[in-house]
């Protein structure tokens, strides 16, 4: 059987394109942006959740989620938005100014991303991962999803 790596790269730019879309951002930045908080929610949620997300995620941005993963070391839980956003601009480093700007910008950001992410994981994934968040960063996140899918 042969690997079909264009197909996964079609699959993960599509991803990347509607962030970017969504954002009215180039696609380095939306990249940029897509990791950084990736990043923060995989060390927010538990080991079985990431599992779940990794597994339906597009192939190319598997390895996105997982650099740099250390995924026995324990994580402190946020439990504010502000924190989320400071999460979010540490995992960004230099690039972070730019990227998410100031804290209604990093908002709208991460916001875009979780919709974003609302279209690729399953009704039930999604819920799941949403339900180990505390309360505000529940309600955040359901504010920026709203009731229906992001379409193509």
């Amino acid at each position: 059987m042969a690997l079909d790596f264009d197909k996964y790269a079609v699959e993960g730019n599509e991803m990347l394109n509607m962030l970017a879309e969504d954002l009215k951002v180039p696609g380095d930045k939306a990249g940029r942006i897509l990791r950084a908080v990736l990043y923060a929610i995989r060390d927010r949620i538990n080991l079985e959740e990431s599992f779940q997300v990794i597994a339906q995620l597009p192939m190319a941005l598997k390895s996105v989620y997982v650099d740099q993963w250390d995924p026995w070391r324990s994580f402190h839980r946020i439990h504010h938005v502000d924190e989320l956003i400071n999460e979010v601009r540490k995992f960004d480093k230099a690039a972070a100014r730019n990227d998410f700007g100031n804290d209604e910008s990093a908002k709208r950001a991460i916001q875009a991303v979780f919709r974003t992410l609302r279209h690729f994981l399953s009704d039930r994934e999604f819920r799941d991962v949403i339900a180990v968040l505390p309360l505000e960063l529940k309600e955040f996140v359901n504010t920026s999803i709203g009731s229906k899918r992001m379409s193509l």
